[in-house]
């Protein structure tokens, strides 16, 4: 059973030049102890479709569809409710934490203003707290740094600082927006293998937002791919990577070196991704396939479950399987 459940999801950017649709009918769901990654391009909707989930976008968007957290709608709950969820059941760990962190505040009482309304831990047992989370992120002499600003933490230790106040109240699920990007692949590596770390020891889900495939690989349990505000693919990481059934997946894994690719050509995607201030009537990959059918530039293609497993939303699904299998 799925702890959270997000079913047709849309949002839609009220902007000076018109409506932006971000994300466009988007529906998946994640379990306990399971790592969902969502992977793209930039600007395929992935982060609003995460802060979406939380009703973390600005004033400007507008959301429908339903996201069910244990069963209980989310987007239905009133703002107490909402508190009590957001932050503590439901965490989210930012893209860039030099603007999600407060510039001004010490990291110890961003850790403890999450524990203090999360929590019934007094003074003392909210300090201790901070220590032990700041020891579990990796970060040494954690009693030094709770009374340090985050200008005196380096990159990697600001990111772990930030998982570390997500994971003060123990959340059941993690909403993890691109939490390695622009670090360096040592801290990466490291990052990710604490966040998988804490899956297996806590319980919680994960959801990974990321463009690497490289880092779905060795960390999700499922991927769904996304482009445009659509979802184009789901499934497992196994199916999905070995035997893709949407031309954008295929394109994705073509563009991308693999073992003993050190002296091969790789395959990049012509064009641009389309904007999205207007509605695309069919395929949103379609200028860019070279799968196309005529069909393809008026309808689209909806996301179907294919024989081994997964989704696609691609009319081509057939002629990659034999493709692929050839």
């Amino acid at each position: 059973m799925s702890l959270l459940s997000v079913e047709n999801l849309h949002v839609t950017f009220s902007t000076p030049r018109g409506p932006v649709h971000a994300v466009d009918g988007v529906s998946f769901g994640v379990g306990a102890g399971e790592v969902l990654g969502i992977v793209g391009e930039s600007g395929s909707g992935k982060s609003v479709t995460l802060r979406a989930i939380p009703k973390l976008l600005h004033a400007n968007a507008t959301v429908s569809g339903t996201v069910r957290w244990r069963g209980e709608d989310l987007h239905a709950m009133d703002d107490a409710r909402l508190r009590a969820v957001r932050g503590g059941q439901v965490a989210v760990v930012f893209q860039e934490p030099m603007s999600a962190l407060n510039p001004v505040l010490p990291i110890g009482v961003q850790i403890d203003e999450v524990l203090t309304a999360h929590t019934q831990f007094d003074a003392a047992a909210r300090r201790k707290r901070g220590i032990e989370l700041l020891g579990l992120v990796g970060i040494a002499s954690a009693a030094t740094r709770l009374g340090q600003f985050p200008h005196e933490f380096s990159g990697g230790m600001r990111q772990r600082a930030m998982i570390a106040i997500a994971l003060a109240a123990a959340p059941a699920l993690l909403l993890a927006d691109e939490p390695t990007t622009a670090l360096d692949v040592t801290i990466q590596d490291q990052i990710l293998k604490l966040l998988l770390r804490l899956v297996g020891e806590l319980g919680m889900a994960l959801v990974l937002v990321t463009h690497d495939l490289g880092v779905v690989a060795e960390t999700c349990d499922r991927v769904a791919v996304m482009y445009a505000g659509r979802l184009c693919e789901t499934g497992t990481v196994h199916d999905v990577f070995l035997r893709p059934h949407h031309a954008y997946t295929h394109a994705l894994l073509r563009s991308m070196p693999g073992e003993g690719a050190a002296r091969s050509m790789l395959v990049p995607i012509p064009g641009q991704p389309p904007r999205i201030d207007a509605p695309v009537p069919g395929c949103a990959f379609a200028p860019r396939c070279t799968f196309t059918e005529a069909r393809c530039a008026t309808t689209r293609p909806a996301l179907v479950a294919m024989a081994d497993g997964h989704e696609s939303a691609c009319y081509a699904a057939a002629r990659l399987g034999s493709e692929i299998a050839a």
